[in-house]
């Protein structure tokens, strides 16, 4: 069973990345979830378990500094990612206007 969590720092402020929307697909498109980051910048999404197979994550970056005023590079950020039996997958976003990273986190 895969349960999936992901957390975004605005790197810029060194604050939680507030109101992110946040979407799940399968590579192809199949829409699975969708929901907003908390106050911590932190978000569940999807069922309990996701089965084996390729999916996406899209953060919508640029309404999210576009509602603080600040300009951006990326409309949005898309994470591809395979999921092959783990109990849990934990995908975190650093970001920045311009820039942003991601790794397998735990």
């Amino acid at each position: 069973m895969t349960h999936l969590t992901t957390h975004i720092l605005d790197a810029t402020a060194g604050t939680p990345a507030v109101g992110v929307t946040v979407s799940l697909t399968m590579l192809d498109g199949t829409p699975v979830a969708e929901g907003t980051t908390d106050h911590d910048g932190r978000l569940a999404l999807g069922p309990d378990r996701l089965d084996d197979g390729d999916y996406a994550l899209t953060f919508a970056t640029g309404a999210y500094f576009r509602s603080r005023g600040v300009a951006s590079f990326h409309p949005i950020a898309t994470i591809a990612f395979t999921v092959s039996g783990e109990p849990h997958l934990h995908v975190p976003l650093l970001l920045s206007p311009f820039a942003y990273s991601t790794y397998r986190g735990s």
